[in-house]
């Protein structure tokens, strides 16, 4: 048929990120002084190949010559490369299981070790056309079938020929024997995979480069293509974010950029530009001002709980979706509350430094067990609560104040007043939010409320507590000692000095904002928030977020996906049914929330689309941002 299409795809260093040979070779000879050597010439030998300038079967030929292999080998190969197997092939399976009777294997490598790798995918084992290797008696290599036309020169071009596919036939590979099938005229594209290699004299020979598996879908236009390839989707991270983020992205097949610090207003503004998704922590300030500089942002990750630092308003209001991390570091922040409250209380920051002033104060005045104390927690959130379950369990009663109707863990006490809790609490722990109301939460007027001795920690935010009336507190004695975490200006990278806004107090504990800062929990989050984002750019799915309706969707497999973001006015939707009526779409499937601010609408279609629908819906008055998922 005319409209069949066919894509015909290399193996090594395609399907997979690897030459299998090199592989071969390092588990040959790993330990041996041969290593390096026959891996260097191996390496040489199907550089020269590959670039077309030895042929085939002499650099076939001499590279196993090179390697004494069983096939007990060849089976560990086959192993080593389902390990190896190229990102954007991963990300793509379903189009492999998909197009099975479509996608043919063309490789000049071995089917020994092709074979179980690609079977994983859906490949057919009759698409799948590579050499053989012949065994002795012992199982041992000791040359391929020469009679197959896959092992001499220009041998790809020889089996097109033989298989003389009716349709549109696409080339997918690394190589210079891949190029020579479209020299020929049996393919009607040759992509050069880059993803993994890129080989300058090949690239000149192509008609498309292609660095992922989602570009070649794209520019073929694919039902199951993205409306832009992930390749093209650029990342910038700030503040150090977890190396595991920056590839977890990067695996994803995006251009990730990582930078150690911060960067002001003026800064961001300007690198900001081109980027689709920003990565930050709590130290960057997105404000409107860059929000509006940015020319294609879609989506903001807080790689932290707190989403304070960004104008929510001013995302929302340019269709950038905010995720954050409002879970994975709870238990970092919970331990160092304890942990502080356990130091205060025995005044171990007050010892320490006596010490560092050559005094000996070996007493147990002022020092007590935390057993039987009263813990006082503001604000029983994520962190607030499992405090409190901790607490208990080392021997302290729990009381709690906030504001939201919350249910009591363990034995903790709900108190229907601030002011109860602070008279009654040993140690009051703040754990409120960073919104605007919450600055100078914490005042003086609060602080003298509290029993005198009491121990005051802060691990929220830092414009919470007044800090002058807490230094006040500290020298005269009405507070017997404090730990604090969060301030109300803190440097951008640590490459900046810190004036202390507390000084000269004994039993206090100062902290660079490390509340949340474990591995455990900076792994956490790395892990969370990208997959909160990768779930966003795949499927439109907005859970989570913090400032957009949340709607949760499985991935579309027949059809294409069409996400509407709109100021919440009535009409819209019946505008948006209006335009793929006048289109002729059948609706496969429609998902619609909204909060006080905007509409997020996904549409599924099952069919193609004309540019004059996309034009049609851009067009519809309030739209705020409007995307083609795939």
């Amino acid at each position: 048929m005319a409209d069949k299409r066919f894509f015909v795809i290399d193996f090594d260093s395609t399907f997979t990120k690897v030459e299998a040979l090199d592989i071969l070779s390092d588990i040959l000879y790993e330990g041996t002084d041969k290593k390096v050597e026959v891996g260097e010439k191996i390496k040489d030998l199907t550089d020269q190949a590959m670039a077309g300038e030895l042929s085939f079967r002499e650099a076939l030929e001499q590279r196993l010559a090179l390697l004494d292999a069983t096939k007990k080998d060849v089976e560990q190969l086959s192993g080593e490369l389902k390990l190896l197997v190229s990102e954007s092939v991963k990300r793509n399976r379903s189009f492999f299981t998909k197009e099975t009777d479509n996608v043919l294997i063309v490789s000049s490598g071995f089917k020994d070790f092709i074979t179980p790798v690609v079977k994983d995918f859906g490949i057919k084992e009759e698409n799948i056309y590579a050499n053989t290797f012949t065994y002795n008696d012992k199982d041992q290599v000791t040359g391929f079938d020469a009679s197959n036309p896959l092992s001499e020169h220009k041998g790809k071009v020889k089996l097109m020929k033989e298989l003389a596919l009716e349709g549109d036939v696409f080339v997918i590979g690394d190589g210079y024997t891949d190029y020579e099938i479209r020299e020929a005229g049996l393919a009607k594209t040759f992509f050069a995979f880059t993803e993994n290699i890129k080989r300058e004299k090949v690239l000149a020979k192509a008609d498309v480069e292609a660095n992922s598996f989602e570009e070649i879908l794209h520019s073929i236009k694919h039902p199951m293509a993205t409306s832009f390839p992930k390749s093209k989707i650029k990342v910038l991270l700030l503040e150090n974010v977890h190396q595991d983020a920056k590839l977890k992205l990067e695996q994803e097949g995006y251009q990730v950029e990582l930078l150690g610090g911060a960067l002001d207003e003026d800064e961001l503004c300007e690198k900001i530009k081109g980027v689709h998704i920003l990565g930050i922590r709590s130290k960057t300030m997105l404000t409107r001002k860059v929000v509006e500089a940015a020319d294609r942002l879609m989506l903001v990750g807080a790689f932290c709980i707190g989403t304070n630092q960004i104008d929510l308003k001013a995302c929302t209001d340019h269709g950038v979706s905010v995720f954050n991390a409002p879970f994975s570091n709870t238990r970092s922040v919970v331990e160092m509350a304890i942990g502080e409250i356990i130091l205060l209380m025995r005044q171990i920051p007050k010892r320490m430094r006596q010490m560092d002033r050559k005094e000996w104060s070996k007493s147990a005045n002022g020092s007590f067990e935390i057993r039987g104390k009263k813990l006082g927690i503001i604000g029983y959130g994520n962190i607030g609560s499992q405090l409190s379950i901790l607490a208990e369990m080392l021997g302290m009663d729990v009381y709690y104040y906030d504001v939201v109707e919350k249910l009591a863990l363990g034995n903790a006490t709900k108190l229907s007043s601030l002011d109860e809790l602070l008279a009654t609490c040993d140690v009051v722990s703040l754990h409120v939010d960073g919104r605007a109301s919450n600055k100078n939460y914490f005042t003086a007027e609060h602080i003298n409320k509290m029993k005198k001795g009491a121990i005051l920690v802060n691990l929220a935010r830092g414009p919470v507590v007044e800090l002058d009336a807490l230094q006040i507190a500290l020298e005269n004695g009405h507070l017997s000692g404090a730990a604090i975490d969060v301030f109300p200006v803190e440097p951008k990278n640590n490459n900046d000095t810190f004036d202390a806004p507390l000084s000269n107090i004994d039993n206090l504990i100062l902290t660079p904002h490390i509340g949340g800062s474990t591995l455990e929990a900076q792994e956490n989050i790395a892990d969370f928030v990208p997959g909160k984002m990768i779930e966003y750019v795949n499927t439109g799915s907005s859970f989570n977020s913090v400032n957009f309706p949340n709607v949760q969707l499985p991935r579309l497999e027949n059809g294409h996906r069409l996400l509407h973001i709109h100021k919440n006015k009535s009409g819209i939707l019946a505008q948006m049914n209006n335009v793929f009526a006048k289109h002729g779409c059948n609706i496969l499937g429609q998902y619609l929330k909204t909060n006080e601010e905007i509409g997020y609408v996904i549409t599924d279609i099952d069919q193609s689309y004309q540019p004059e629908l996309l034009e049609d819906m851009k067009a519809i008055e309030d739209t705020i941002k409007f995307r083609i998922l795939y």
